[in-house]
């Protein structure tokens, strides 16, 4: 793991309709483990305490017409003022279908750092002035479409959660692993020696770790080549 990352407690700060839906599966396993020591720590922050009127109304009709319903400006802007202070200096994230990809790199940034507050989106979208106005960044963790942030927010949290010290027990983001060196990582193989007439691979075998090494590198380069050519082509590997 790299020696930039310090030793602080990274804090995550939700905004959702759906606080009930975290820490979900990060409650579990080692990351539950590490949130329950204190290695990280999660807030949720219910946009709906900010809605207008008796029934706390969050959305309204987009402007010019369409379907679908808009989450409102003044109400998310008053959702992230109550929960992020002014001299916050933690990245605001806005999970969105059109926002820049997720990237390993920006999740390493993220890690070191004192954590993020994210905003997780509902309806056909959020009124593009609060985006502007408060400095939301948009991030998106696929092309495709999800019902809501949420499940966005849990995924990017888990890519920077395993990076804290402490959280995952061992080392979880050394250069082998896929992404960090702009190649997927290479096949993994244990006990049994023999199964269903496939055997371990001969240079696993030899106790050389230089081709053992050799090996790795080649097959992470075959496979990166069959399965994502795009990665080795913004390396200059291509």
């Amino acid at each position: 793991m790299s020696d930039t990352i310090r030793n602080m407690t990274f804090r995550a700060s939700i905004l959702t309709l759906y606080p009930e839906m975290f820490p979900g599966p990060l409650g579990l396993s080692l990351a539950g483990e590490g949130l329950r020591k204190g290695l990280w720590s999660l807030d949720t922050h219910q946009i709906r305490e900010h809605g207008i009127g008796r029934h706390r109304n969050v959305d309204d009709n987009p402007a010019g017409g369409g379907a679908g319903m808009v989450l409102r400006c003044d109400v998310l802007a008053a959702a992230i003022d109550a929960a992020v202070p002014a001299e916050d200096t933690r990245p605001r994230l806005l999970m969105s279908p059109r926002g820049r990809p997720l990237q390993q790199a920006m999740v390493r940034d993220w890690a070191v750092g004192p954590g993020v507050v994210i905003v997780c989106g509902r309806f056909e979208g959020v009124d593009e002035r609060v985006i502007e106005g408060r400095g939301l960044t948009e991030i998106s963790i696929g092309d495709y479409i999800l019902s809501g942030g949420e499940m966005a927010a849990l995924t990017l949290l888990d890519a920077c959660v395993r990076l804290i010290p402490g959280v995952m027990g061992k080392v979880a983001s050394g250069e082998d692993e896929s992404f960090e060196n702009g190649l997927l990582e290479y096949p993994h193989y244990t006990r049994p020696r023999e199964w269903e007439g496939r055997g371990l691979p001969e240079a696993l075998l030899s106790g050389d770790h230089a081709r053992i090494a050799k090996w790795r590198r080649a097959e992470a380069e075959r496979i990166t080549r069959e399965r994502r050519p795009d990665l080795l082509k913004a390396h200059g590997q291509g």
